[in-house]
């Protein structure tokens, strides 16, 4: 749920008022009343997507019926615990000699082709579409995570200023509207600045991010929903839920777009 103070509420004048009622008159003469009284359809019927990942049609998708059936599932057994493929669904070895602080994971996709397309356009060209998509996705998904405050996993102020948006909030934004559940986006925050995990072997991976996230208040025995882009190693978000979990949370689940798997 947002914060009210995030939106301030648009004064309306007469002016307003009119020439809203005016396009409502002018649409309900030329399109059916579903769509008359539903801006978002009336500019889909007018400006048809093109499919972000191959140009063609979509209508008023961000992508086509094709490119969405190419999206990399998960695997049909995995770890209940991290997500990992397993053989008939078992806790994996990784989390049977070391349980991570977080109790589960959902995700949508496999991390492959092409759905880290999707997630680097969302991160690099600011394809920002698609975090809503990914959120209304990830709400389904996560429909029977029994959380009680969703918390995006944060950027480094500095990563924050260069890229101009958190991608972990923003999929926290649409998801937290679509499950009602609000969204805590100041609990927690990532004071010291880490190397880039990947090429990382797993024991440096844990070490990189350890103390790299504070807590800034206490969570009160809260059901905490964490969400992220991509789970690889599992390292960042587990160090997320030991230091939530160090102030009071009850429980973290893990929500990602996509989760990495072992070949």
């Amino acid at each position: 749920m947002k914060n009210p103070t995030e939106n301030p509420v648009k004064s309306t004048t007469n002016a307003d008022v009119n020439y809203e009622l005016s396009e409502t008159s002018a649409r309900k003469s030329i399109l059916p009343e579903s769509v008359a009284f539903s801006p978002a359809r009336l500019l889909a019927a007018l400006l048809p997507n093109s499919c972000l990942l191959c140009g063609g049609a979509a209508g008023s998708e961000l992508l086509c019926a094709p490119c969405r059936a190419d999206l990399p599932p998960l695997p049909a057994h995995a770890c209940p615990c991290c997500g990992e493929r397993t053989t008939h669904g078992e806790r994996c070895g990784a989390c049977l000699v070391q349980p991570p602080h977080f109790t589960g994971v959902s995700a949508l996709y496999r991390y492959a082709f092409p759905a880290d397309r999707l997630i680097q356009a969302l991160k690099y060209q600011h394809r920002l579409a698609l975090a809503g998509w990914f959120g209304q996705s990830l709400a389904q998904a996560c429909a029977k995570v029994d959380a009680q405050r969703i918390v995006p996993l944060p950027l480094h102020p500095v990563r924050l200023r260069e890229r101009g948006f958190n991608q972990a909030m923003e999929i926290a934004r649409t998801l937290g509207n679509c499950l009602k559940i609000p969204v805590d986006r100041h609990i927690l925050q990532r004071p010291r600045a880490t190397s880039p995990q990947a090429g990382l072997p797993l024991k440096e991976r844990r070490s990189n991010v350890r103390g790299a996230f504070e807590c800034s208040g206490d969570l009160g025995g809260a059901r905490i929903l964490l969400v992220d882009d991509v789970l690889t190693s599992g390292a960042t978000a587990d160090e997320c839920a030991r230091v939530l979990r160090l102030h009071g949370a009850g429980e973290v689940h893990v929500a990602v777009v996509a989760r990495a798997l072992r070949d």
